[in-house]
């Protein structure tokens, strides 16, 4: 800088002489050393390539600076960018295991739940224990019933071989004789008549008949059966046989006489029924005999069905077993459950229908009879009475 200054300097100088044509002085005179101009050309070079050189340095310092700076960012963020990666891939894989395993887990509950809501429960065992023992006492039963008709229909219409057939003073004494063997009092053994019975006044008692819920054998149903004769026909009118059918007053006798007849084989039915149900029909399981213990009963081997009916519905009333079976019940076990019970209901329901239906024929026959005894008084026919013209 300071060269090109001094070359500026004398051409200013020059250029001023000549101009103005002024002439300069010896002293005045620029003094030129070209050796010095050389030198410091020279130095000024020398400067400038190493004003260059540190220009470059610089330049490439920045250079590889920006360069190693770029590199370490581009390093980092594909750094931070594996990082993400893999955490997304661990997530992945956690998620996936999760729900693996909340798929296991949820199929192990179902399996469960289903072999629970396939798995029959004990009490449902217990009710078709129940229920074939009630069918089965059903039809044992039903063949008491019929039985006891056979034997007690033709005693009431007075057939060949019964007490009426020879008269009703052979129905009555028939009627005393049983009474006397099974049924005898302290008065009647007062008197010699008879031996004090086990079962004194037995066939008055209807306690023989709707006392305990199962009768006590052939004894406590002979002793319902002659309840059911004592109050309904005790004894049985004659038999009406012989010159007594051929007459027109015997034919008119012998209509009334099946009347009087067919309601006593009504009133016997309904109670035949009764007796049926009570009677000893079905062998008892050692859970029934249990509950029968647990209620404050006397446990027995054969129960009828009217007992066992009545066992199976206490069975869910009473029975702890029951009631905590019902506690862990699934749900489909609890559906079943409720199932059996109104298959009961149903059950029980039909035995009720039939016993409406004895009760509407009974009613039926009343009405009848109360009709006929209307009907039986004189009968007033108006009399003609003849106008004079």
């Amino acid at each position: 800088m300071w060269k090109k200054q001094l070359l500026s300097t004398t051409a200013g100088i020059v250029i001023g002489a000549m101009v103005f044509g002024a002439a300069p002085a010896w002293a005045d005179l620029p003094v030129v050393d070209f050796g010095v101009m050389g030198l410091l050309q020279a130095a000024q070079s020398a400067l400038t390539n190493a004003i260059s050189s540190i220009g470059s340095q610089i330049t490439g310092a920045v250079t590889k600076m920006e360069t190693s700076v770029s590199s370490v960012l581009r390093d980092g963020f594909t750094q931070n960018a594996n990082y993400a990666k893999a955490q997304v891939a661990a997530q992945q894989q956690i998620a996936d295991a999760s729900n693996t395993s909340m798929g296991r887990m949820n199929r192990d509950i179902r399996n469960s739940q289903i072999r629970d809501e396939q798995t029959p429960s004990p009490q449902a065992c217990s009710a078709l224990d129940f229920g074939q023992a009630l069918q089965a006492a059903a039809g044992q039963s039903g063949r008491v019933a019929t039985a006891i008709s056979n034997v007690m229909d033709p005693r009431s219409e007075g057939g060949p071989g019964t007490p009426a057939y020879y008269g009703a003073a052979q129905s009555a004494a028939a009627s005393t004789q049983v009474h006397l063997s099974r049924y005898c009092d302290r008065r009647e053994a007062e008197a010699g008549l008879c031996t004090v019975s086990n079962l004194p006044n037995g066939d008055q008692r209807a306690a023989s008949l709707f006392g305990p819920e199962t009768l006590d054998g052939t004894t406590g149903v002979n002793a319902a059966n002659d309840f059911a004769t004592n109050l309904v026909q005790p004894i049985v009118p004659a038999a009406l046989r012989g010159d007594q059918l051929t007459s027109v007053t015997g034919q008119d006798a012998a209509a009334q006489r099946r009347a009087y007849t067919a309601r006593m084989s009504l009133a016997r039915n309904a109670l035949s029924y009764a007796i049926a149900v009570q009677t000893p029909a079905v062998a008892l399981t050692a859970a029934q005999k249990q509950q029968m213990t647990d209620q404050g009963l006397t446990p027995v081997d054969t129960a009828s069905w009217f007992q066992a009916m009545n066992l199976e519905v206490s069975r869910r009333v009473s029975t702890v077993g029951w009631a905590a079976s019902l506690q862990s019940m699934p749900p489909a076990s609890v559906n079943r459950e409720i199932a059996l019970e109104l298959a009961t209901s149903n059950y029980i329901a039909m035995q009720a229908y039939r016993v409406q239906l004895y009760n509407a024929s009974i009613g039926a026959a009343q009405l009848a009879t109360m009709a006929e005894r209307q009907l039986s008084g004189p009968v007033m026919m108006p009399s003609p009475s003849i106008a004079a013209n």
